[in-house]
């Protein structure tokens, strides 16, 4: 019985899903490698069902970021695993129309290419199409870097890459450097190992947003199965690696997250600093020995290594991530433990108490501090008055800490919420620059304006950027890139820890300043994870229902409101239209609130909780926070139990 006679069986026998069969087919009669061929045959052979359907029930789909899936599959077939490379990465990644691979890069590559072309020809410029790739250190992560590179030349464009891994932040100043028009980063930031991603950056340096965003998936989705054979074979003839000029462009805007460096001078900070295999180290090290820090590496994490082998995630909000690190700082005695994610964008820490203990602070508390610590040497300096300004802005996501509106109240500046993704705050900063820009002379250089010329000019005729963060451990101090940056965040919390050791406080005791000023806020978080073809539709389910049957009751806490930002106008604080999104803000009668959504770059629903008191005095805040935790681990409890109940329909 052949392999398709086979698959037509397994589908009679519900075990294959037909999408799975016409899927297989469409590969096999587009002309595939051997070595693909003989996998999918190995897997049929194995009736790896379940892996197939995984594998194959739809196409990896290219969102508005790009596409992050498996290269490595659950079930491997050998002929796929060949031969290990000495990083321990198959000798191909997993076939498969839903993983990342050499043919879904592909697709993405062409479409991506296509799209870019023709918005050049519309705005007039007949230039090559210019691409910068950056990569991190995971499973196949250069091999799919030439493979783009390779690809967008050979269609016709320029391409750049570095000449090691690099992080996502780096990626997004090059663009715009570079005066590019797309970029690309490798890479599937904290998910695990077995992952790997690609993200879609336009000229900006941002990641792409509406009308963009579209009209690329629409060209990937147009690319036939059959047009990839042509690209599969590597040819950097006519690629160009990128020198050390693009890295010291890099480390001199990301050294300006800073605002005052005689913090920093004046208090030697100890700190201890892992970059969990990854890229972290490639900046982070130098620019906070730079600034006069004393870091002290994590030796067992510190060389790359695709298989993070020495925690269970390489992400940098979880505990276990930061053990080694903890450790360490307590045995050198340092003041504050700093780490990175894999592609370096996003930054946990952990602080010491009064009682000298390692304290870890959620991405939440991070952003709050960063944001009132800014504000208040922003104010200083005379960047930002005394009394605020609607001109000067704190942005954030809907679903990151209502901490930080509360601060920009206090503090007199706007506070803007955008939808999830740091590509929306980025998508504000370039409204905010192309504002300027409009009421300057032609000759207006807003990339070589210095950072205080150029809040000064925001400030009069636009809105000056102050910070943005978002709770998942991103945050950006400075428009000079448009995405978050793990590395200027270090720098950043560096600053605010001298800053707070010299008033002779903690960490722990400035966000208590913060409580007091602003109210007690705490949040809570639910992932539930919901793997392959079955895991797909249950969060589908979850998401449905909770638009045509809201939620009315929690025990006995009683929905207030139920927004829809997938269904109602919505309007941020500009006064500019929410796009439309499957994004649900439910208020409790009760003050607390939460949102609901599915993730864009994993498996899983996501809840955001959010909780707040006020505080009357420094001796009731003890009480307060045990209160509002009680109350909100119970919430946690009622709000999963019901999720999980419509998963299951």
């Amino acid at each position: 019985m052949t392999t398709l006679a086979k698959i037509q069986a397994a589908v009679a026998a519900g075990q294959l899903m037909p999408s799975t069969a016409e899927n297989i087919a469409a590969f096999l009669a587009a002309g595939l490698p051997s070595w693909a061929e003989a996998s999918i045959d190995e897997l049929v052979e194995m009736s790896a069902w379940g892996e197939l359907n995984d594998r194959f029930y739809r196409y990896l789909e290219f969102g508005t970021g790009g596409m992050r899936g498996r290269t490595i599959g659950v079930v491997t077939a050998p002929t796929e695993t060949g031969a290990l490379s000495a990083a321990g990465s198959p000798e191909h990644a997993a076939i498969g129309s839903n993983l990342l691979n050499d043919f879904t890069l592909s697709r993405a590559v062409i479409g991506l290419f296509r799209y870019t072309k023709k918005y050049l020809g519309g705005q007039g410029i007949t230039a090559k199409p210019r691409l910068v790739i950056a990569y991190d250190v995971r499973h196949f992560s250069r091999h799919f870097c030439e493979l783009a590179a390779s690809t967008w030349t050979k269609l016709g464009g320029e391409a750049f890459i570095f000449d090691g891994p690099r992080p996502t932040p780096q990626l997004s100043y090059s663009v715009r450097w570079l005066k590019a028009h797309a970029g690309v980063v490798i890479t599937a930031s904290h998910n695990p190992p077995h992952d790997n991603g690609f993200k879609a950056y336009f000229d900006d340096g941002a990641q792409v947003v509406p009308p963009h965003d579209t009209g690329i998936v629409a060209e990937v989705n147009a690319v036939p199965l059959a047009e990839l054979g042509a690209f599969l074979s590597m040819d950097l003839s006519g690629v160009t690696t990128l020198d050390r000029d693009a890295d010291d462009a890099y480390v001199k805007v990301a050294a300006q997250a800073v605002i005052d460096p005689s913090v920093l001078r004046k208090t030697r900070l100890k700190i201890a600093f892992t970059n969990i295999h990854a890229t972290g180290s490639v900046h982070s090290i130098p620019l906070l020995t730079q600034a006069g820090c004393e870091v002290h590496p994590v030796k067992e994490q510190l060389t790359f290594d695709a298989n993070f082998p020495t925690v269970k995630s390489p992400n940098p909000e979880n505990a276990a991530a930061l053990a080694l690190a903890v450790a360490l700082a307590e045995r050198e005695s340092c003041d504050v433990v700093l780490a990175t994610d894999p592609d370096a964008d996003r930054m946990g820490v952990a602080v010491r108490d009064r009682a000298g203990k390692m304290e870890l602070l959620s991405g939440n508390q991070i952003g709050a501090l960063l944001a009132d610590y800014r504000l208040t040497k922003y104010k200083e300096l005379g960047w930002i008055p005394t009394a605020g300004s609607d001109r000067a802005c704190l942005v954030k996501t809907f679903v990151t800490t209502q901490l930080q509106d509360a601060i920009g109240r206090a503090h007199g500046v706007k506070v803007i919420n955008t939808l999830t993704g740091f590509k929306w705050i980025a998508a504000k900063m370039r409204g905010y620059e192309n504002k300027l820009r409009a009421t300057q002379a032609p000759d207006f250089n807003y990339e070589t304006t210095p950072l205080a010329e150029r809040a000064r000019l925001l400030m009069q005729h636009s809105t000056f950027y102050a910070f943005g963060t978002e709770e998942s451990y991103g945050y950006l101090p400075n428009d000079f890139l448009r995405d978050k940056d793990g590395n200027a965040a270090c720098l950043m919390f560096a600053e605010l820890c001298a800053w707070v050791k010299s008033r002779g406080l903690t960490v722990p005791e400035y966000l208590d300043e913060i409580f007091l000023r602003c109210g007690f806020y705490l949040e809570g978080v639910i992932n539930l994870y919901y793997e392959g073809a079955s895991g797909n539709a249950k969060i589908k389910r979850i998401l449905d229902t909770y638009r045509a049957s809201p939620p009315k009751m929690f025990g006995d806490v009683a929905v207030a409101k139920f927004q829809d930002f997938g269904r109602e106008d919505i309007y941020d604080a500009d006064g500019e239209l929410i796009p439309k999104q499957d994004l649900y803000l439910v208020s409790l009668a009760n003050g607390y609130s939460f949102a609901a959504r599915g993730s864009g770059t994993e498996p899983k629903m996501k809840f955001y909780l959010f909780a707040n008191e006020k505080v009357a005095s420094a001796a009731e805040l003890p009480a307060v926070k045990a209160k509002v935790r009680a109350t909100l681990d119970g919430l946690i409890k009622l709000i999963e139990a019901d999720a999980k109940a419509r998963a299951e329909g």
